[in-house]
């Protein structure tokens, strides 16, 4: 099962040429900016549908007419920032590059920090040879603050993850997953130090936390009883609840979301909800079904059951994807045909197919945003 899709590989694609060699500036925050408001900001990730600098920039554009925000998910370069966190780097410069195209098409950023693999979230991702994957590594430790502290510093993002769907990864090393809390508190301590007005959450997976989708950890466990020890664990440092949701691993299609599906997070906690990434596909894949009224099901449940109370709603996909197109340069970064296969899971995901045509749910959306 795929939980995300890695941002990166949007950002990849984005080592632009348009500075004219010069180093690039990050944009100052519009004067107007959506997170003044009490408006939810709609926003998605920035996954073209074409592998190209081409579709990169046109997907910003389109998104332009469509989203508040759009939400990057960037791997950390370990050895680079185990050395410090005012370190030269490239990624920087390319991230850097992704917040001039947000700002020319009048979006901001959301921005979370993501140590594990998107491809599967029970993973490191990137760690150098001989590093032990864990939480409790000196050296992961020292990284993941540095890392933190610069995008901290270089950025000043509004609100800031500080790793995805962490539950999955606590189900599948619960040895060390005390270690990670501990690392997030310390790393949050830091972050409102020097940035006391900075939203800091970590995402849980939704359908992961209410034991819907069988896996091997979730023996023993009742389906709908929320693990809410796994969110709960991280308070008082967050400063809203974030969950991703993909509900067609567990639903045959979107009109079986229960009606109380996501309303358990409104009488749980009084803070400020969120959804980081989700949606629901539109054609069926493997052994998943879905269609284009799914989507729009899927929709509808959220903005009824949790929509009041959000403070960002980022849908995963705005066009599907050309998976050739991705699989030829997966299998270059040296990926596997494993990993190629499970990103295609999510291939028809987008509120428009892959050459542009619009389905039935962006619509929906698009007046969601409207009459926010």
């Amino acid at each position: 099962m795929k939980r995300t899709i890695i941002a990166a590989i949007a950002l990849a694609l984005a080592i632009l040429a348009c500075n004219g060699g010069a180093t690039p500036t990050v944009p100052p925050t519009p004067q107007e900016s959506v997170f003044d408001t009490t408006e939810t900001a709609y926003g998605f990730f920035p996954t073209p549908p074409e592998a190209s600098l081409e579709s990169v920039f046109q997907l910003y554009k389109d998104l332009g007419a469509h989203a508040d925000v759009v939400l990057l998910q960037e791997g950390i370069p370990w050895e680079e920032f185990l050395q410090g966190a005012d370190v030269e780097s490239q990624h920087i410069t390319d991230i850097t590059n992704q917040y001039i195209i947000a700002s020319q098409n009048n979006l901001e950023i959301i921005y979370v920090v993501d140590p594990l693999n998107g491809l599967n979230r029970r993973e490191f991702m990137g760690l150098p040879n001989g590093w032990e994957a864990n939480f409790a590594n000196p050296d992961v430790r020292t990284a993941f603050k540095n890392y933190t502290l610069r995008v901290v510093r270089e950025f000043h993002p509004r609100y800031l993850g500080l790793a995805s769907e962490i539950n999955t990864y606590m189900d599948a090393h619960p040895e060390d997953a005390l270690n990670f809390v501990s690392l997030y508190n310390e790393v949050y301590d830091a972050v409102k130090a020097e940035a006391p007005e900075m939203q800091i959450f970590v995402t849980f997976q939704w359908e992961d936390l209410n034991n819907v989708f069988p896996q091997p950890e979730e023996i023993g466990r009742q389906k709908f009883v929320t693990n809410w020890d796994q969110v709960e664990i991280f308070e008082p440092r967050l400063d809203l609840w974030v969950i991703s949701s993909y509900p067609f691993i567990a639903f045959e299609d979107g009109s079986q979301i229960p009606a109380d599906y996501y309303t358990p997070l409104l009488t749980r906690t009084d803070k400020p909800l969120a959804v980081a990434e989700g949606g629901f596909i539109s054609t069926d894949t493997g052994p998943f079904h879905g269609d284009q009224q799914s989507q729009v099901d899927y929709l509808n449940a959220i903005h009824t059951q949790i929509g009041s109370r959000l403070s960002f709603w980022i849908y995963l996909l705005f066009n599907d994807f050309n998976l050739d197109s991705y699989a030829k340069m997966m299998k270059q970064q040296g990926l596997g045909d494993d990993d190629i296969t499970t990103l295609g899971m999510f291939g028809s995901v987008g509120l428009r197919e892959y050459n542009g045509t619009a389905k039935s749910a962006l619509e929906v959306w698009d007046s969601f945003r409207k009459n926010k």
